[in-house]
């Protein structure tokens, strides 16, 4: 009998290939989502779709889940009001998971639950594992309340694991696709002095560690999902150009971001030397281990 899995978050740009490798790994899907059907279905394929937790409440059950949910922390501007909104769609979620999870009739055996790499805060040119001590900022606050609320599951018995993934590149998606045009016209170049770290990582890596941490039944805990290989901001700038055939000569001052775009400018403008420590030391493997083939498969 196929193994079924509740997936939030499941049209997003992760979610929508997590969603089509578990289909063709024989996994029965459910997929929440605001999205009509129709569109749920279109971008996830054969799920079933629905619109609120609240419709599971009392039902049947799950073998996982995989939670991936939450607004786009830089499409805007960090008001308070946005703020909020980043932890409700988040933390108030997650939370509201967990107590549905406890309602059913058959509990899950796991549950992936998203995270990022901003849990540990600024961390300049230090390199990052899952022990590092975060520094108390809005990201790591967000974070670290995020995996409290995830963590709760586990007295349900339910295994948790915890993806703090970083800045992922793929096709037609994510970050990237908002920097292509301009370094495609020769406009791009390094944020601020460019030596901050982005601790980068492919699509098809975190989906494939998100399986991983899935299948794997001694995962659990806390896992940097990052590339083996982070790069300065000025490296990864160089290294795209070089794929698009490119210069990248005008970089934006750090004054510029700070104007514009307040305290979501930190984060542009510092990072973390992240390493995939744990996922490394218990046997995943990284697929794109290195920038420059990463991001020729996701431009090209």
């Amino acid at each position: 009998m196929a193994k079924t899995l509740l997936i939030t978050g499941g049209t997003g740009f992760i979610g929508q290939l997590l969603c089509q490798k578990l289909a063709s790994r024989g996994y029965t899907l459910t997929v929440l989502s605001r999205q009509s059907s129709e569109d749920v279905r279109a971008l996830c394929g054969r799920v079933t779709p629905v619109k609120s937790l609240a419709e599971l409440r009392d039902g049947e059950g799950f073998d996982g889940v995989i939670n991936l949910a939450g607004e786009g922390i830089a499409e805007k501007r960090w008001t308070e009001a946005r703020k909020q909104a980043l932890r409700d769609s988040r933390i108030a979620l997650t939370e509201e998971l967990v107590e549905v999870l406890a309602s059913l009739q058959r509990k899950p055996e796991v549950l992936v639950s998203g995270s990022a790499v901003g849990f540990y805060g600024d961390q300049g040119d230090t390199p990052v594992s899952e022990k590092t001590p975060p520094r108390d900022e809005f990201t790591h606050r967000l974070c670290r309340d995020w995996e409290t609320a995830a963590l709760n599951a586990e007295k349900q018995d339910i295994r948790v694991c915890l993806s703090r993934t970083g800045l992922v590149v793929g096709r037609q998606g994510g970050f990237l696709q908002r920097m292509l045009l301009p370094f495609k016209l020769g406009l791009g170049g390094r944020l601020g002095k460019g030596n901050q770290y982005m601790p980068w990582v492919h699509r098809e890596d975190v989906v494939n560690g998100l399986i991983w941490m899935l299948e794997t039944e001694s995962a659990s805990g806390p896992y940097n999902m990052v590339s083996p290989n982070p790069v300065t901001n000025q490296e990864f700038t160089r290294t795209l150009g070089a794929v698009l055939h490119r210069p990248t000569p005008f970089p934006a001052p750090a004054m510029a971001l700070k104007l514009a775009l307040g305290e979501m400018a930190k984060l542009l403008l510092t990072g973390q030397r992240a390493q995939p420590e744990r996922l490394q030391a218990e046997g995943f493997e990284f697929r794109f281990a290195e920038l420059k083939p990463a991001l020729e498969d996701a431009v090209g």
